[in-house]
C-alpha cells in the first residue's frame, strides 16, 4: 500500500465490510460523519484497522481533523511514505 489510489481502494473495503457502507455511497469526496454515518466509536474503529494494516503506529490526533475519505487517504499516504 503505497499510492493514494491503493489506499483508497483498501479503506474502501474497510468501509464496505466493516461498517457496512453501500459502495456507491463511498467517494474521495464522501464526508465520514455526514454522508457515511460514521461517529465517533467507528473512527476510531477505523483508525484501528488501518494500524493494523499499515503496521504503523496512528495518533488519534491526526485524525481529528479528518472528515472526507480523501483526508483519510492523505493522512494513511504521509504515514506510510
Amino acid at each position: 500500500m503505497k499510492t493514494a489510489a491503493e489506499i483508497y481502494d483498501v479503506l474502501r473495503g474497510i468501509l464496505e465490510n466493516d461498517f457496512e457502507i453501500d459502495a456507491d455511497d463511498i467517494s474521495m469526496e464522501a464526508n465520514l460523519y455526514e454522508e457515511l454515518d460514521l461517529d465517533s466509536i467507528d473512527a476510531v474503529d477505523l483508525v484501528v484497522k488501518l494500524r493494523e494494516i499499515t503496521g504503523k503506529k496512528i495518533e488519534p490526533e491526526a485524525f481529528k481533523q479528518v472528515r472526507t475519505v480523501a483526508d483519510v487517504v492523505k493522512e494513511v499516504e504521509q504515514l506510510v511514505n
